[in-house]
């Protein structure tokens, strides 16, 4: 027996699907058209989430996104269960265990009446909700599985139907479209922000700012891109293995300046130019250090241009964090490149710099030896002829006090001459003498020498402390220089000093008499002092000059020995 033609209303049916779930295909559709309607991949999953439950009429819907490494879940996404109660059950799914793990390993379609009489169905955690009806179908993006669709608890207490996978297998092809287009466009996004990072990177290692700061701009560009807990910049020590000599984290950490021991195998692949990627640092065996214990997935990647290793890039997430995709590890190692390119032009313009300082300093040095010195000579012997020839007493005393100062200011030109003759390798490694080398240099482009004054045994302040004092000394120079217009100078280093918390320290205090800090001025130098101080478990303050009425401004620094 002939069946009768279709009916007008089921003559719209798609072809090939039975007359209940044709339907439901303008529900159908407009799923289809809302799971495609965005871009950004999280919310999209939401979306897919979503409009499956509806679709299906399902309590509960989740994605479970695959991890590269295959063997577990990167990211789960749910809908159906409130905050309160996904605090309650604690731990997201991670697919190494039960059916979500058995979908991993055999991505294909399952259809359960009850959940829990399947033998793969365990590990629910304590306050997981009850569900019996269960629903689950492969997400493929381009032929690669992407994730699986979960389902589960038809809100009208039955049990999903064939007819509701076939609705959810159409609607999963149209989600591993969507996925592929938002994974596509958040892939170019991340590319963007990276290239943008890089160009920030390099632009302030060229400006010819402290090498210090530079290094700290890798840290903190690098952290901000990769979206981990810490950027970690780490240079060869001179006693072999590699020192951190940047941090960028909201959290002090303690671990500017130290060292990771040579014997570490993690350092000797970094040195040979190799990348290392860590699951979890704080259970990784070849982690040599305490500071490991606070992080998970970590990135190392080798600040490396033309064969050179200038140091290493570290990148950690939080205990727990969502591992790093193969793309981000990618870009990582793409700029760290170009940061240890723009690290080595910023060497070569510091190098020319300082090779234009020092030729300048020579001539300086030879103009006053062979004009002024020669010059206060002869005025002197002018007027030790003219004192032997007076006949006035008041006058041959007057004339042999002159003398007398002409002698005293040779001598201190000379000691000048010698001190803008000095070279890096002559230099003592006392930091007394490190101060006075500053004060020096400072003294010409100032026009006048800073007074200076120590307190204390200076030269047992530790190299750590000593080194940041050092750049807070030349940040606080340059800063009088180019800002504060001032006529004097007054820098003191302070041995005996004690901190707010009644621990031994060393104080730098750097005067001025000069115009002070006007309102809405740039501080990223006073930042960095500020930075520097707390990094060592000290501080640093503002306060009022040495000019008339307390004009100008003095910059306080202080840190523990």
């Amino acid at each position: 027996m002939c069946a009768p033609p279709p009916s007008d209303a089921a003559g719209s049916a798609a072809p090939g699907l039975p007359a209940e779930p044709a339907l439901r295909v303008p529900q159908l559709l407009e799923a289809m058209r809302s799971v495609g309607s965005g871009l950004e991949l999280h919310s999209t999953l939401d979306r897919i989430c979503e409009t499956s439950a509806d679709l299906t009429g399902a309590r509960y819907a989740a994605i479970g996104v695959v991890a590269e490494e295959g063997g577990g879940l990167s990211d789960f996404v749910y809908q159906g269960v409130d905050e309160a109660a996904a605090r309650r059950i604690g731990r997201l799914p991670d697919g190494h265990r039960g059916l979500l793990g058995a979908l991993i390993r055999d991505p294909v379609p399952v259809l359960l009446a009850d959940l829990s009489a399947d033998p793969r169905s365990y590990g629910f955690p304590e306050h997981h909700p009850p569900m019996r009806s269960f629903l689950g179908v492969p997400i493929r993006v381009q032929g690669e599985i992407f994730g699986n669709l979960y389902l589960a608890e038809k809100r009208d207490g039955g049990s999903f139907d064939d007819d509701d996978l076939a609705m959810v297998q159409v609607l999963a092809t149209e989600a591993g479209i969507a996925v592929g287009n938002a994974r596509l466009y958040e892939a170019a996004m991340q590319r963007e922000r990276w290239i943008d990072g890089s160009v920030a990177v390099t632009t302030a290692l060229l400006s010819g700012g402290d090498a210090d700061d530079a290094l700290q701009v890798v840290a903190e560009q690098a952290r901000r891109l990769s979206g981990a807990a810490a950027g970690i910049v780490l240079l060869p020590a001179e006693e072999g293995g590699l020192e951190v000599v940047a941090v960028a984290s909201d959290e002090p950490t303690g671990m500017l300046g130290a060292v990771i021991p040579p014997e570490s195998r993690i350092v000797a692949e970094l040195l040979d130019g190799q990348a290392v990627f860590v699951t979890d640092a704080a259970t990784d065996s070849r982690m040599l250090t305490q500071y490991a214990s606070g992080y998970g997935p970590a990135m190392m990647v080798p600040l490396q241009s033309d064969g050179r290793v200038l140091g290493t890039l570290v990148t950690p997430r939080a205990r727990g964090g969502r591992p790093f995709t193969r793309a981000e590890r990618t870009l990582a190692v793409q700029f760290a490149s170009q940061a240890a390119l723009a690290l080595m032009m910023a060497e070569a313009q510091r190098d020319r710099e300082r090779l234009a300082v020092f030729e300048d300093r020579d001539r300086i040095a030879r103009d006053l030896h062979d004009l002024v010195i020669q010059r206060l000579f002869a005025t002197g012997l002018m007027l030790e002829s003219a004192q032997r020839r007076s006949v006035v007493p008041e006058v041959r005393e007057g004339v042999g006090k002159a003398v007398d100062e002409l002698d005293v200011t040779i001598q201190e030109i000379r000691t000048a001459i010698f001190a803008l003759q000095q070279g890096p390798a002559e230099e003592p490694p006392g930091l007394r003498t490190r101060v006075l080398r500053e004060i020096n240099m400072s003294a010409v482009p100032l026009g006048f020498k800073p007074s200076h004054r120590f307190l204390g045994p200076v030269d047992t302040v530790g190299d750590l402390t000593g080194k940041n004092l050092i750049a807070a000394l030349r940040e606080a120079l340059s800063n009088a220089f180019r800002h504060a217009d001032a006529t004097r100078i007054d820098v003191v280093v302070d041995a005996t000093a004690a901190l707010a918390d009644g621990r031994p320290g060393v104080r730098l205090s750097v005067a001025d008499d000069g115009v002070g800090i006007p309102e809405g001025g740039r501080r990223s130098g006073l930042r960095n002092l500020k930075r520097r101080a707390e990094s060592l478990g000290g501080d640093s303050r503002l306060g009022s000059g040495i000019g008339a009425d307390g004009g100008g401004t003095t910059v306080v620094w202080e840190a523990p020995y």
